[in-house]
């Protein structure tokens, strides 16, 4: 069997590499990165295949075109992109007229799973998840819409149970939260008087990318450029790499919601998933209620860590090793594609408007690494009429609330 990853990000890249790596280890494995406008580093690439069967060598950069046909003679492609980038490639696959077995899924925490989420994989004939909890709110949100989506229930592949060897208070920074640069100072100011309130232990503030390196998701206010950083003590250093070598040293591990907590819990390291600005969707915190290892930045200052509930743990990520089914599945989906040929999966949301339609998602996708003048055309055309058809569906969204009040 040959089962082939197609990455867009740093994230997407770990986290493709190291599923195949688990979910198929006897099978011929490649994994390629298509260009795009937030395509890892060379360095990011290196630090992201650290721990896999992969290095930066095995690991081609390739055009959309050239990408989708290096992988023709795959039995299964797990797409490992970006929503909008997943549901393109989804989309070309899927119209092969001897289609692979298409695979995709969310790398970290995903619960709860969103509806715009599942609506750029939908087309897979497998969404991979990592935790009970995970798999249960994919399958209500596709309940609820109707939509032909099958999870299916794997281990987040860089967990690992050997204990760490060190002290470090490592924090986890992450792009999207905290959300706002007072907050993001106010999480870094917290930080720096935990270093200072403990000259014996080593705070490690480690950072997804260095200056100028892109990531899955944008970081206006990178937590190592912020104004407290400018008084940090000694003892406070920054390191990027994988997050596997800086948990190797870490007797605590503090974030918001990065899944470098769950890692941490799965070695046995005390967590503390902070809390001061809001436990919510927006924070991709709201799974970790339940867990005993929610606090806020007081007690991070004070050198209190959590040990996660042992009951939380089995519903998320943490699942006994009998639970996962990925394997089998891809394995029965790759009999059936050379039995009888797989059946037809088509997307959920509408894809209606020919070639320019295609052409938009593409250049949405891939940006100036889409060089067809028809691409440009679209975005030329379609922008105007995007943002008026926006502004048409808040305005019919404002009648109807001013409706509703006045009945």
């Amino acid at each position: 069997m040959i089962i082939a990853a197609l990455a867009d990000s740093d994230s997407y890249l770990k986290w493709a590499a190291a599923t195949i790596d688990r979910l198929a280890p006897d099978a011929d494995r490649r994994v390629v990165v298509v260009e795009n406008p937030v395509m890892p580093s060379e360095q990011q690439r290196r630090h992201a295949l650290a721990g896999t069967s992969f290095d930066v060598a095995d690991v081609a950069v390739l055009g959309v075109e050239k990408a989708l046909a290096s992988l023709r003679d795959a039995d299964a492609v797990l797409v490992a992109a970006r929503g909008e980038t997943a549901a393109y490639l989804l989309r070309r696959l899927a119209a092969r007229e001897s289609r692979p077995v298409l695979l995709s899924g969310i790398p970290g925490i995903a619960f709860p799973i969103t509806r715009k989420a599942l609506i750029y994989r939908a087309q897979a004939d497998a969404i991979i998840v990592h935790s009970h909890r995970e798999r249960r709110s994919a399958l209500e949100l596709a309940e609820r819409y109707g939509w032909p989506v099958r999870p299916v229930l794997a281990n987040l592949p860089f967990l690992e149970r050997r204990p760490s060897a060190g002290d470090d208070v490592v924090l986890a920074a992450q792009a999207l939260v905290p959300r706002t640069r007072h907050e993001r100072e106010h999480l870094v100011s917290s930080f720096v008087a935990a270093a200072r309130a403990h000259p014996q232990r080593r705070f490690v503030l480690k950072v997804r990318a260095v200056s100028g390196e892109r990531q899955t998701h944008v970081e206006r206010w990178a937590l190592d450029s912020l104004a407290p950083m400018m008084d940090a003590p000694a003892n406070l250093v920054v390191r990027a790499g994988s997050m596997t070598s800086a948990l190797d040293t870490a007797g605590a591990v503090v974030s918001v919601s990065s899944t470098a907590l769950i890692e941490a819990v799965a070695r046995g390291i005390p967590v503390l998933a902070i809390d001061d600005y809001g436990v919510d969707e927006a924070h991709i915190n709201t799974v970790f209620r339940g867990s005993g290892v929610l606090g806020d930045t007081s007690e991070l200052v004070a050198g209190r860590f959590r040990v996660a509930a042992t009951p939380w743990t089995r519903d998320n990520y943490l699942h006994e090793s009998r639970d996962v089914d990925a394997p089998a599945v891809i394995r029965e989906l790759v009999a059936l594609r050379e039995q009888s040929g797989l059946p037809a999966r088509r997307p959920v949301r509408s894809t209606r408007g020919g070639r320019l339609r295609e052409a938009w998602d593409r250049r949405r996708a891939f940006g100036e690494h889409d060089p067809s003048a028809l691409g440009v055309l679209a975005v030329v055309v379609g922008t105007p009429a995007r943002v008026a058809l926006i502004a048409g569906r808040r305005v019919l969204r404002g009648a109807r609330s001013l409706t509703g009040s006045l009945r």
